[in-house]
C-alpha cells in the first residue's frame, strides 16, 4: 500500500512532529510511505513559543520528508495537492489538532482526491482515501470559527482516527456519519528509559543549597516529588497544583518543566506570594522548552506526574508517563478518566480544584499506592506499541 503522510515532520518540534516520525517509521516497515512537510507550519504572530524549530540540544527523530505546504500562503494549496497526487497514493493521513490547518488541509484533500478521481477514469480504478488522525475537534482555547472551519475539513475525510472516546464524540457531534476509529495513543520512544531516581535527583536539585553532601542526598531521597510537564497554557492548570503546595508541605517538592506559550507573570505571583515562604524552595522551575535527553532525567526523579488540566480531550504527558512508568494524578476532564481509569495507572482527582489535588495526592503516598499503579503500567506498556497502532490503523483503513 502506498501511503501519504501530511503534517509537521522534522525539523519543527515537538510532540506532534515525534509522533509523526514514529508513524512514519513503523507504517515504512510494511508499506511504502512518504511523507509531506510543511514549509511553513504557523506565521510567527501565531505562534507563542521560542521557536518552531528543532535546536542544537534536541536529539528529535528525523526523517526524509519533503516540504511543500505554507499554510498561510494558499498558492500553495494547490501545488501541494499536485504533488501527492502524482505520487498516487492509496491513503492519504493529514493530522487535525487546530482550525487554523481546516482550510489548507481540507482543500488539499479534496484536490488531491479530484486530480486522482479523473486519473481513474482514464485507468478504470479509484481506491483512494482520506483519514484524519485528530488530536482535538475543538480547540481548549475555543473560536467562534472552530465548528464551522472543522467541518470543512472533516467532510473531505473517509475515517477518522480519535484516541479518546471524548474526541470521537466531538467529530460525531459535528458530522453525525463519520466513521470513527478509537485508538489509544502509542508511546512515545525518543526519550529513552528511566534512570536511577537518586541519579536524576541529584541532576535536578543539584542547585540546592546544602551543608554536605550526605545530607543533601537524605534530604532529596526523602522527599515526594510531583511534576508538571509539559506546555504552560491557562487551560492546563499550573495554578491549582502551585497552590496546592503550601497545603502539601514542605516534604513534597514539585518541578515545573515546560515553555511557558502565555504570560508567566500569574505563576510568579503565587510562588512569590507570602504563602510560599517556607517552602519556596521546593518549587523548581525549568520554564523553557525541554529537550529529549533531559525528558528522562525529569521523570525518573519524580514519584507522580499531575496533570491539573481545566479542559483536555487526551494527552500525549500521559504516554510520556507511561513510557517512564510513572503514576498519574489527573482532573476529571475530557479523556483523562477514561485513560487513567480504565489503564489504572492513577488516580482520577473529585473535581477540579486545588483541595482535591491535595486529597487525591496524600492519598497516594499515604495508601504506598506507587508499586500498585507501576506494577499495572508495566502491563499497560506491551499494549501501547506502535506495531499494535499501525496495524489497527490500516485494518480501519481497509474497512472503509
Amino acid at each position: 500500500m502506498r501511503i501519504a503522510l501530511l503534517s509537521c515532520f522534522y525539523p519543527y518540534r515537538g510532540g506532534i512532529s515525534q509522533f509523526n516520525s514514529f508513524l512514519f517509521k513503523e507504517l515504512s516497515k510494511k508499506h511504502v510511505v512518504k511523507a509531506f512537510n510543511f514549509k511553513r507550519q504557523y506565521p510567527s504572530f501565531l505562534f507563542p513559543g521560542k521557536t518552531q524549530f528543532v535546536e542544537k540540544e534536541d536529539k528529535a527523530v528525523s526523517i526524509e520528508s519533503e516540504s511543500l505546504l505554507d499554510t498561510a500562503n494558499p498558492l500553495t494549496y494547490y501545488t501541494t495537492a499536485k504533488k501527492i497526487a502524482e505520487w498516487q497514493p492509496d491513503i492519504l493521513i493529514t493530522r487535525y489538532w487546530m482550525s487554523y490547518f481546516a482550510p489548507s488541509l481540507g482543500y488539499i484533500n479534496r484536490k488531491v482526491r479530484k486530480i486522482l478521481k479523473d486519473k481513474a477514469k482514464e485507468n478504470n480504478s479509484s481506491l483512494f482515501k482520506t483519514i484524519s488522525i485528530t488530536d482535538n475537534a475543538i480547540p481548549h482555547e475555543p473560536h467562534f470559527f472552530d465548528k464551522p472551519f472543522a467541518k470543512y475539513y472533516f467532510n473531505s475525510i473517509d475515517g477518522f482516527i480519535a484516541m479518546s472516546s471524548v474526541v470521537k464524540e466531538e467529530i460525531q457531534n459535528i458530522v453525525p456519519n463519520a466513521k470513527v476509529e478509537l485508538i489509544k495513543h502509542p508511546l512515545y520512544l525518543n526519550y529513552g528509559t528511566k534512570i536511577d531516581k537518586l541519579e536524576a535527583r541529584k541532576t535536578i536539585f543539584e542547585n540546592r543549597k546544602k551543608i554536605n553532601q550526605e545530607a543533601f542526598i537524605q534530604q532529596i531521597k526523602n522527599k515526594r516529588v510531583l511534576l508538571f510537564f509539559g506546555l504552560i497554557r491557562d487551560y492546563k492548570g499550573l495554578d491549582l497544583i502551585l497552590k496546592a503546595m503550601p497545603e502539601l508541605g514542605n516534604e513534597y517538592v514539585l518541578i515545573v518543566a515546560g515553555e511557558p506559550y502565555e504570560d508567566f507573570d500569574k505563576y510568579k505571583k503565587i510562588i512569590y506570594s507570602p504563602d510560599f515562604d517556607d517552602i519556596r524552595e521546593n518549587i523548581i522551575l525549568k520554564t523553557e522548552f525541554i529537550p529529549d535527553e533531559q525528558v528522562k532525567v525529569l521523570f525518573s526523579s519524580c514519584d507522580l506526574c499531575v496533570l491539573p488540566y481545566k479542559s483536555a480531550t487526551q494527552s500525549g504527558i500521559c504516554s510520556v508517563s507511561w513510557n517512564f512508568e510513572t503514576p498519574i494524578i489527573a482532573t476529571p476532564v475530557g479523556g483523562l478518566p477514561e485513560y487513567i481509569n480504565s489503564t489504572q495507572s492513577g488516580i482520577i482527582t473529585e473535581r477540579v480544584d486545588t483541595a482535591s489535588l491535595v486529597k487525591s495526592i496524600k492519598e497516594f503516598f499515604d495508601n504506598k499506592l506507587s508499586t500498585t499503579y507501576i506494577n499495572n503500567i508495566i502491563e499497560l506498556k506491551k499494549e501501547l506499541s506502535w506495531d499494535n497502532f499501525c496495524n489497527n490503523l490500516i485494518d480501519f483503513g481497509n474497512r472503509l
